[in-house]
């Protein structure tokens, strides 16, 4: 069964392209799932595909070239195992946006990544959501553990994760 690209809804068309893989510093991509949205997401290091599943997150919300760099917030994450960290990294993030200071990253740059003790720590650059500058997507409502998976090999660093919306 072939994956297919999900859009997000009511999007414009930078935004599409750049979710399309338009973007040379994307490294990730929404799967087709039944009721959700799929987020896979890679990099040259485990660090890079967590980064990037968060960026990802919010880039289905909104369009994610209208978010500036205002301002910064910092999360922590931890974990019992590499999927529940990923887990927790990513409610943490978007619990800064579903509630005050509704705070959106542009980027997140993880600045502690313990893979032994699994903990993170994480900033977020961004700025404030505002309907009248970014343009609505869809809602991530939760993280799932459903079909959540982690690899981090020598030759593979990628992580899959599905978003209830």
């Amino acid at each position: 069964m072939a994956q297919q690209l999900a859009a997000p809804c009511d999007l414009p068309e930078v935004s599409r392209a750049y979710q399309a893989g338009e973007h040379p510093d994307r490294k990730y991509e929404y799967l087709d799932h039944p009721a959700d949205i799929q987020i896979h997401s890679w990099g040259d290091d485990l660090k890079t595909a967590f980064e990037q599943a968060a960026v990802a997150m919010f880039g289905y919300m909104t369009d994610i070239e209208t978010v500036e760099v205002k301002g910064t917030e910092e999360i922590t994450a931890e974990g019992d195992d590499l999927e529940s960290l990923l887990f927790h990294f990513l409610d943490e993030f978007l619990f800064l946006f579903s509630a005050d200071p509704y705070f959106i990253p542009r980027r997140v740059e993880i600045t502690e990544f313990d893979k032994q003790s699994f903990r993170i720590k994480a900033i977020g650059h961004g700025e404030t959501f505002d309907l009248s500058k970014h343009p609505q997507g869809t809602e991530v409502k939760a993280i799932t553990y459903s079909n959540l998976q982690v690899y981090d090999t020598a030759d593979k660093h990628e992580v899959y994760v599905i978003v209830d919306i």
